[in-house]
């Protein structure tokens, strides 16, 4: 996940506000021997401060008001709630890629999932760079981001799951230092019922010294009152905010699937808004789709209508291995 304030338009820097952290390692059982890396999406790793643009997550996240902590299987549980991953049993391999033209900053992701196993997990890389132009000098930024991600049902209405991942992160930006290490993440998803979900997320719990990855904390709702109808609210919150600072970053959106004739294919509509407190900026946001039992294309945008101009666009590509009941 990546910040951006007026001058500094970049990836996950400690210098607006930050999406998180979480605590703990990862053990993983994944069978199927093809989980391999993915490429990115916009929207989704690596971490920001929590009222910070968060430029790592996906097409789908970004188009639904960068929601879906409470809905987030398959490569999404690596940038929004690990704990997603126990939602759904499937195989699936994810790469995305996202440009913002107004630092020229480019992210892509990748990801292997498998759900299918008793302890579902993800092995997944992320990658930004950015050349932002701060007093009339260019200067650059980028950073390598490789993880593991894991989750289990407690219960059948209850699923926990860690995310951990290292970091390598490089700037000559003023004021910006060099830093590495490892974080982790770690999420809650309740079902309260088949058409309600919550969950809490803790970013950045446990991380290496670095201003680049402060803790924070995210929680969604995800509403589902027919079956072609989502709809989501997400907040998350800087916790390394300096005292009296504006944090909070909050999202909304709505997600409905048009089906062909034999219900095989799906075609997703999704739109959605985003309030940053500390930025004092709002955003608009939408996107559309084509699912299969096979593949699934998503795209996705954020444009900024207050308090700036951004604009990020971003696709992805999702391949599907056999869904099991």
């Amino acid at each position: 996940m990546t910040r951006r304030t007026e001058d500094r338009p970049v990836l996950p820097c400690r210098s607006a506000t930050a999406i998180a952290r979480i605590a703990g390692m990862v053990g993983t059982t994944m069978s199927r021997g093809a989980l391999v890396v993915f490429l990115i999406l916009l929207s989704s790793t690596a971490p920001a401060r929590a009222s910070s643009l968060n430029d790592y997550f996906g097409p789908r996240e970004i188009a639904v008001g960068e929601t879906l902590r409470a809905n987030s299987p398959g490569g999404q549980a690596t940038t929004l709630n690990p704990a997603g991953l126990a939602l759904t049993r499937q195989l699936v391999f994810e790469g995305s890629y996202g440009y913002r033209p107004d630092d020229s900053a480019s992210t892509v992701a990748a990801s292997a999932c498998d759900s299918t196993v008793p302890v579902p997990g993800c092995f997944y890389y992320h990658y930004f760079t950015a050349a932002p132009e701060i007093d009339g000098t260019d200067y650059s930024r980028r950073v390598h981001e490789f993880g593991i991600a894991a989750a289990r049902a407690i219960t059948k209405r209850i699923a926990f799951g860690i995310n951990v991942r290292y970091f390598n992160y490089k700037s000559d930006a003023p004021g910006e230092e060099d830093s590495s290490g490892f974080a982790a993440d770690g999420g809650l998803v309740l079902r309260a019922s088949d058409a309600i979900q919550v969950a809490v997320v803790g970013y950045n719990l446990i991380a290496a010294d670095s201003t680049q990855y402060p803790r924070g904390i995210g929680a969604g709702l995800a509403l589902r009152p027919v079956p072609a109808l989502g709809i989501g609210v997400d907040g998350v919150w800087d916790l390394d905010a300096p005292e009296g600072t504006g944090t909070g970053r909050y999202g909304g959106g709505l997600e409905y699937f048009f089906q062909s004739g034999d219900r095989q294919t799906g075609y997703p509509i999704r739109v959605g808004t985003v309030y940053d407190n500390e930025l004092d900026s709002t955003y608009i946001t939408g996107g559309l789709g084509l699912n299969t039992p096979k593949i699934g294309i998503d795209v996705g945008a954020r444009k900024q209508v207050d308090g700036g101009d951004e604009l990020i666009i971003l696709g992805s590509l999702r391949l599907f291995g056999p869904n099991l009941p």
